[in-house]
């Protein structure tokens, strides 16, 4: 805290000018104002700190005040002055007067107020509050407002230097940077909004400094990006010479240096449902600009939301959005924004060219980068929603495992990238991930194409994810099996380009390598469909020729397990002979087995329960012949899922619960989720019904947990027969259509058909019985197409439904109920029975 003895000068004690001057510490005694109020000070006993004590003022302002260095003190400050030391109204006249003369006879040196802006500030309360906290209450003196160009920086740094000019005494001088291109003009130009007009060039630092010395004020610096290095040094040097300075600097490069914070200023909140629309800054910001353009497009806020989710919520990007409603709807303006960014341009006719278009903001950061960084910044827009760092320096280096030099240069790259906002960074689980704004994505691959490498690089991100693909397989049945999984699924997207990408462009080798590696995942993860395809083109130009045999085994096993999943059986069927005999002809005994394994499951749900039963025992003595526990233990599962499906529920009981005790020992999630789950269905058919729903809630948690939607559908179906069983339709009703999406959604036509079986027993017992016999028509017409029974176990209580059905409805109505459920779209069916609703539309009256 400063005393009375600083009244000897502003430079005592901190580091003086470099040509050893004391010059603005004392240039002359004050006159006026200042003598008045150092004689008032003195007669009413106090110091310096006690006034600023009492007045609630600084210790350097009341210094200042009496030096003269500051002539114009406001009518509040006044006020607080007279207050304090508790003058009368003859005394406060004379200060007041005395200030005004003082005032009006000393020449100014303004400094450069922030502008006033031309609109309201929209969706950045929280960031207004914290920022305005950490700046106003001194948190800290150097703060930069960092992001990449048009999320709002500048807009946020003039309402943050509004809200807290009230707690510099001295007052906000703003320093617009963006028109100065020459580094040895950024000094002028900080000099000039400082009110300084100095004579030596060579000691302009020095002379800011002097000018502001100990003065109470935010120093604010505008778009500093392009000049950063000198705007760093001279930062630098005011921090040191001035004590109570602070400096709000809005940049998309960071300064580096001593004592700075950042903050990241986000774009704004997207609306994450319709709930959100009239609450979503975004969607306000552009209903805002659209209005003003002589469009209101508050009827079409959904559109609007699809506008603003599509520019990731910045600014600029929607405020140019916005301009175009003037010629195009709001629909139009959304459907142009899926394929190109390319007709946002045209913004303000006063704006500098990197705010009339979106592409003129990223010119200008892209211009500052260094050969190398622009190079990697092309290289990066080949990733689709992210990448992790091992990826990028494996694109950046061509090879799918780069060594610690090409490593060390991809992290220097990246962080340079990353601290100029042109890629982002999240951390989730010790891992670092990064992205780019579409936005900006677009532009680095514009810049990639023209240099002609875009193949190339396509390429190398290919073989990095063929890589990625392979090495999870590994660990997709074992103990760190969610983990891989949910990696896998951080990198769908960047898989799915991949896959496009050598389907398209690559040899036969990569699509098999790539679809086969993932068949697992496709599975876990209830990509049936999905899966399905790329496997089937892949194989499609494996057919040629120039394919490894263990890799199109793989992706044959692969495209015959999904399309078993959708209830394929014939093409199942075919693809799984093939690769029996591929790996059969490999020697491959684990590949044979696994084979095996997957026919027996065709044989199961065909009713063909001999065969399956047969197929399973081969593969166990396959398996146990390779001493592998995992492969034992799931052939111990379908045996009993066999068992229990044909009846044999004693049977079914000893291999699930020796199967569930090993898969607890490997760690194996899917294969206890199944084990659970086929234990819980032996207890509900056995009336154990506690029992069943403690195994089928724990089952369904395991698979909650893992994202395994094989799982939490059958859970469901489970456990909405459970709750039926104890009469409790409500609730059954629920656990099953949930359980009826979820296979819906799947493609799993097999269960789908058990599922409105138990739902038309639902039906029947609560009365419902046209709707009932809907659902049994439905699940009739299901079986018929897929050639599948059903199930001996689940045959009782279908039976039951049916004959109960038939002796309440006439022939004629059950037959127009039954009929029309076979004929009804499978999307449609739970919808309810189309009956009085009219031109066969679900009648929804008669739902459960």
């Amino acid at each position: 805290m400063a005393t009375a003895t600083d009244e000897v000068g502003d430079w005592v004690g901190r580091p003086l000018p470099s040509d050893g001057s004391r010059r603005g510490s004392d240039d002359a005694q004050a006159t006026g104002f200042g003598d008045l109020l150092r004689r008032h000070r003195r007669d009413a006993g106090l110091s310096q700190e006690g006034l600023a004590e009492l007045a609630g003022l600084s210790v350097d302002a009341i210094a200042a005040l009496e030096r003269g260095r500051r002539r114009a003190p406001r009518p509040h400050t006044l006020r607080l002055l007279g207050d304090a030391l508790r003058l009368g109204a003859p005394d406060r006249a004379q200060l007041t007067a005395a200030a005004r003369r003082d005032d009006n006879a000393a020449p100014r040196s303004a400094m450069r107020p922030a502008p006033a802006p031309a609109n309201e500030l929209v969706g950045r309360t929280d960031e207004l509050i914290e920022v305005g906290r950490l700046v106003g209450e001194r948190v800290t003196r150097l703060m930069t407002l960092s992001g990449p160009g048009g999320v709002g920086k500048t807009r946020l740094a003039l309402a943050v230097a509004a809200e807290v000019a009230h707690q510099f005494d001295d007052g906000v001088c703003w320093v617009p940077l963006a028109p100065v291109s020459d580094p040895a003009a950024v000094a002028p130009a900080v000099a000039a909004s400082t009110g300084l007009h100095p004579l030596d060039g060579a000691r302009l630092i020095q002379e800011i400094a002097e000018q502001i010395g100990r003065r109470n004020l935010l120093l604010v610096l505008d778009n500093c990006e392009h000049v950063v290095a000198d705007i760093a040094t001279i930062c630098s040097a005011l921090l040191e010479y001035c004590p109570n300075l602070s400096i709000l600097a809005s940049s998309r490069e960071l300064m580096r240096i001593a004592g700075e914070s950042v903050y990241v200023v986000q774009p704004l909140a997207l609306p994450e449902t319709n709930d959100q629309l009239d609450t979503s800054p975004a969607v306000k910001l552009f209903i805002d600009r659209a209005t003003a353009r002589g469009h209101e497009p508050l009827e079409q806020r959904e559109q609007v939301a699809r506008v603003v989710r599509r520019l990731e919520g910045m600014p600029l990007a929607i405020e140019l959005a916005a301009a175009r409603t003037n010629v195009l709807t709001v629909e139009e303006l959304a459907a142009e924004l899926e394929t190109s960014f390319g007709i946002l341009a045209g913004g303000s006719s006063t704006a500098g060219p990197r705010q009339q278009s979106l592409y003129g903001a990223i010119e200008w950061s892209h211009d500052l980068l260094t050969p190398q960084e622009r190079e990697l910044f092309a290289l990066l827009s080949v990733f689709v929603g992210g990448w992790n760092f091992n990826a990028a320096a494996a694109v950046l280096s061509g090879t799918v495992v780069p060594g610690p030099l090409e490593r060390a240069r991809a992290l220097d790259l990246t962080s340079r990238l990353v601290d100029k906002s042109l890629i982002r960074v999240s951390r989730d689980r010790g891992i670092a991930r990064y992205d780019m704004l579409a936005v900006i994505r677009e532009f680095a691959a514009d810049q990639l194409a023209a240099a002609g490498r875009t193949d190339e690089v396509a390429r190398h991100h290919a073989a990095f994810y063929i890589s990625l693909a392979e090495e999870a397989e590994s660990h997709l049945r074992g103990a760190n099996q969610a983990d891989w999984l949910d990696r896998l699924d951080g990198e769908l997207d960047n898989l799915r380009a991949a896959m496009t990408w050598s389907l398209r462009s690559g040899t036969a080798g990569e699509p098999v390598r790539l679809a086969g590696g993932l068949w697992l995942f496709c599975y876990l993860r209830g990509h049936y469909a999905e899966g399905s395809e790329w496997l089937e083109r892949a194989l499609t130009m494996a057919g040629s020729g120039g394919v490894e045999p263990q890799y199109q085994a793989k992706a044959a096993l692969g495209a015959g397990m999904l399309a078993f999943l959708q209830c394929e059986y014939g093409v199942a069927t075919a693809r799984l002979e093939s690769a029996l005999t591929q790996y059969r002809e490999l020697e491959d005994t684990a590949g044979t087995a696994l084979v095996m394994q997957r026919l027996g499951g065709v044989a199961r749900e065909r009713g063909d329960y001999e065969t399956a039963e047969n197929l399973h025992c081969q593969s166990y003595d396959l398996f146990e012949s390779l001493g592998d526990r995992s492969g034992m233990s799931w052939a111990h599962n379908h045996l009993g899922f066999v068992a229990w499906l044909r009846g044999d529920l004693e049977i079914g009981a000893r291999r699930c619960k020796r199967a569930r005790d090993s898969f607890r020992v490997l760690g194996d999630g899917e294969g206890l989720a199944w084990s659970l789950i086929s234990l819980g269905t032996i207890a509900q058919y056995s009336g154990e019904l506690t029992e069943a729903e403690d195994l089928l809630l724990e089952s369904l948690a395991l698979s909650q947990r893992l994202g395994y939607r094989e799982g939490v559908a059958w859970s469901l179906n489970q456990l909405g027969i459970v709750e039926r069983r104890r009469g409790f339709t409500d609730r059954a009703v629920h656990l099953l259509d949930e359980s009826l999406a979820e296979h819906r959604d799947l493609g799993d036509r097999w269960r789908t058909a058990s599922v409105l079986e138990e739902l038309a027993t639902v039906a029947q017992q609560r009365e419902r019985t046209e709707y009932a016999a809907f659902l049994i028509g439905a699940a009739d017409g299901i079986r018929e197409v897929i050639g599948a029974p059903v199930p001996e176990v689940e045959k009782p209580d279908q039976l039951a439904t049916r004959r109960s059905i038939e002796q309440t409805l006439d022939r004629r109505a059950f037959r127009a109920a039954w009929s029309a459920g076979r004929a009804a779209p499978l999307a449609a069916v739970a919808d309810g029975y189309p009956g009085t609703g009219g031109a066969g539309a679900p009648d929804r009256s008669n739902r459960l």
